[in-house]
Parts: structure tokens; sequence; C-alpha cells
């Protein structure tokens, strides 16, 4: 067993920690009903699991408080640098179904033409770069280990964070770019009364959720800049401000307009009316179309 001080610079506060694993818990609870309530498409389990695993990362950093060992070090900051990678690729399969679902409704000439708003790239592309940013940090924190590479390990994880910032300011111009574009809608929730709003709830989400992801990042560049021992590195409070809070706050936004009454499950056969959560397809298809019109009319 080494003290605590050794790998983080500072003794880790009691309490706090179990706080925030219950809480995580507690999310990942209550996101899983939520996609099965709203009969969502199961992509979105990635949302309660990626709680569930912060949750076993706090669990370690508790751990961390009796018992410090290399082994638990490393799991604490493999389970509270890499799950929140998850939720952006939540935001990216999120836009690519927007986009998807509006081209059906889009006759071959209305159809964007550039590659950049087609369904398959829009999820692919993302997806991989935020796999590759993943396994470069989830390399970095592994090497860590290893004696002597320290620096090589820093600038690993440091690779996949500027890799992680590039492509969430890029998904962040075409988000707003699918926002103000009239061809593209969104199918109402429950609380919706047209596909308006409900676009401009559902891009709210996504937009805030990657913005606190982005700034979260920045502050895991700065961690990591600085390197072990510095003022930013060994500050606790930094760490619950810029990372705890920020992922929380990003949950509090997914469950607060929950992303699953968008996307409902076999909305073929059953889809939400606006303002009711109840209908059929032809008549919420109508809806749309007639939205889609209205707005180009103007």
């Amino acid at each position: 067993m080494t003290n605590p001080e050794y790998y983080f610079s500072y003794k880790p506060v009691n309490i706090a920690p179990e706080i925030v694993a219950v809480i995580f818990l507690t999310i990942a609870v209550l996101t899983t009903i939520q996609v099965f309530k709203s009969r969502g498409p199961k992509w979105l389990l990635v949302l309660p699991v990626t709680a569930f695993c912060e949750a076993v990362g706090y669990a370690f950093r508790v751990v961390c408080i009796y018992w410090t060992t290399l082994g638990t070090f490393t799991a604490t900051s493999l389970f509270l640098l890499l799950p929140p990678n998850a939720l952006a690729l939540t935001n990216y399969k999120t836009l690519g179904e927007v986009v998807r679902r509006s081209r059906v409704l889009l006759s071959d000439h209305q159809k964007p033409k550039v590659f950049w708003l087609k369904p398959r790239f829009l999820t692919w592309f993302f997806f991989t770069s935020d796999v590759f940013s993943f396994l470069l940090q989830g390399v970095g924190v592994g090497i860590s280990t290893q004696d002597g590479k320290r620096d090589l390990a820093k600038y690993t994880v440091l690779g996949g964070l500027y890799v992680q910032l590039f492509f969430f300011a890029v998904f962040l111009v075409i988000t707003m770019y699918v926002l103000v574009d009239r061809r593209f809608v969104v199918a109402c929730g429950p609380r919706d009364v047209s596909p308006r709003q409900a676009k401009r709830r559902l891009f709210w989400v996504i937009i805030a959720t990657t913005m606190l992801l982005y700034i979260r990042s920045i502050y895991r560049v700065a961690e990591f800049v600085g390197g072990y021992g510095s003022k930013i590195y060994g500050t606790e409070w930094l760490f619950y401000l810029f990372d705890t809070a920020l992922v929380l706050t990003s949950f509090a936004v997914y469950m607060q307009s929950f992303i699953g009454y968008h996307f409902r499950k076999h909305m073929h056969n059953d889809t939400a009316v606006p303002g009711t959560g109840a209908g059929n397809t032809k008549l919420h298809a109508y809806q749309i179309s007639a939205e889609y019109t209205e707005l180009n009319q103007h």
C-alpha cells in the first residue's frame, strides 16, 4: 500500500466520492427506466452504462482513500477519464438518426448531396474518431503505470484529448447547420406541441451536452499539460468542478429532455402525436410534412 498523495498529489477527500458514486448509480437506474418507458432505441442504453462506469470509478476512488496501490489508482483513472466519451457517441448517433429519418420525408432532389450530411457518414465518422480518441487515452493511462514512461503516457493522453476537442468542434458546426436547415425535422415527444419545438428541444440537449463535454476536455488537457504535481493536477476541487459537476450536469440535461421520446421503438406502429404522446404514423407523418412545407414557404 502507498500513500495516496504519491499518485494524486493530494490526499483525496472522504465522503464526496461515496456520495457521487451513489448519485451515478441512481442515474444509471433512472436512465434505464427512461429508455424502456420511452420505448427508445437500445443504443440509448449507453447512458446508464456510462453512469454505472462513473459510479465504479468513484468507488475505486473511495478504495484509494484507504488502500492505494498502482492497480486501484489506474482503475480510478480509467473509469473516470474514459466513460464520458460514450456520451459523445450518444450525440453523434442522435444527429445521424435525425438526418436519416428526415431524408425519408424528402424527395430525391431535396435530399442534401454533401457527403457530411449522409447518415452513415455522420455516425461512423464521428464514432471512429471517438473510438480512436478513447483508445489513445486508454493506452496513455495504461503506460503511465510503467517506470520511465510518464512523459510518453502524458503525450499519448493529450493526443487523444486533442483529437476529441477537434471532432467536438466539427460536430458542433454540423449540428448547428442541421438545426437551422428546415429540411431536417424531429418527431414530437409527449411535451412537444409541434415538430419545430421538438427540434429545438432535442438540439438543445445535443448542443448543451457537447459543450459541457468540450469544457471538461479542456480541463483534462490543462491537467495533463501541467503534468504530475502541477497546480491543476494537485487541486482536488478543480476535478470535482470541471469533471464531476460537468458530467453530472450532462446527465441532468439528458434526463430532463430525454432523447428516447423522439426516436420511439416501433415508431411505424405507434408514433407520438404532438402534445399527447399517442397516435398513429400517418397522422404524425402528415404533421411533420405539413410543418416542413410551412417552414419552407417562408
